[in-house]
């Protein structure tokens, strides 16, 4: 979460305000990127060999960064649009992994128990990050924007 909620959005605002292609196919590319490292297949593979592990790590990078990049150079429209998506598909696996009736995550079948918790409430509070305070950092950058498009000082700042 700490990647693509907060390192992308900083790294993407670091780098020139320019166009980086397509909002539409950014959002899609970073949703289908975590959706994927997800998948109990792919999050054991990434677990069990560190260089899958470092492949899961950039991708999920790049692809946010790509997407912050696009969205801060979009229209304000079509950005809000683009955020409220991400924080949908963001929300959307967060809970599945909380209702899910049972621990999906192989990997973690014995390492939860260390910390007093299942592998099922493990994967129950990963879900509720991703749903609530990982899902709002889209929310809340989809609110700045739509907030600087029609806020007082719109005409001083362009979105």
């Amino acid at each position: 979460m700490l990647l693509v909620g907060v390192a992308a959005p900083l790294l993407a605002a670091a780098l020139p305000v320019r166009r980086y292609g397509s909002l539409i196919l950014a959002t899609a590319v970073q949703a289908v990127v975590f959706w994927a490292w997800h998948a109990p297949d792919a999050y054991g593979a990434a677990l069990s060999n560190d260089a899958v592990y470092w492949v899961m790590q950039i991708s999920l990078l790049a692809s946010a960064v790509w997407f912050w990049c696009a969205a801060r150079s979009a229209s304000a429209p079509a950005a809000v649009i683009a955020l409220l998506a991400a924080m949908l598909a963001m929300g959307l696996l967060g809970a599945v992994l909380t209702f899910a009736g049972q621990a999906v995550y192989a990997p973690h079948a014995y390492s939860t128990l260390a910390w007093g918790m299942t592998p099922l409430e493990d994967q129950q509070a990963a879900g509720l990050i991703m749903w609530a305070p990982a899902a709002a950092l889209y929310l809340f950058a989809a609110l700045w924007r739509l907030g600087r498009m029609i806020g007082p000082d719109a005409e001083a700042h362009p979105a």
